[in-house]
């Protein structure tokens, strides 16, 4: 998979990154990292191409096209690496770009989980930067 998410740092109670369940298709593969976006009814789905969609958590978990499983856990809170698209500065917050995994500087204005954290160091397009995820 490409630009996938890398803990850093898993924090909460017990430094677990407060790892939340979602509902998931059963025929479809999900790769340890992937960036989820929250739909309907508390299921999540891979991040592909929409910029600005509601930040379910990163993956913490391979889920196979194949194992009939209709769930899957997703790190809310931590430090990851996570692959910039255009221009973050350290401080900003992020959301989601229109490349798959990927995120971007947020506007003030964008609120609720469409926000997922900031960024902890400044970086340009297609460089690994060190995000907060905290949902």
């Amino acid at each position: 998979m490409a630009n996938e998410w890398t803990k850093v740092e898993l924090y909460g109670q017990n430094n677990d990154g407060d790892p939340r369940r979602y509902t998931v298709a059963s025929g479809v593969a999900i790769s340890k990292g992937t960036l989820l976006i929250i739909g309907a009814e508390r299921t999540a789905a891979a991040h592909a191409t929409s910029a600005g969609g509601y930040i379910a958590g990163v993956a913490a978990m391979d889920k196979s096209a194949t194992d009939l499983s209709t769930s899957i856990s997703a790190w809310t809170n931590g430090v990851f690496e996570a692959t910039a698209s255009g221009t973050l500065t350290a401080g900003h917050p992020f959301k989601t770009s229109t490349v798959a995994n990927q995120v971007e500087v947020a506007a003030n204005t964008i609120i609720g989980s469409a926000v997922g954290g900031y960024a902890l160091e400044t970086a340009s397009t297609g460089e690994v930067v060190n995000v907060r995820l905290q949902l």
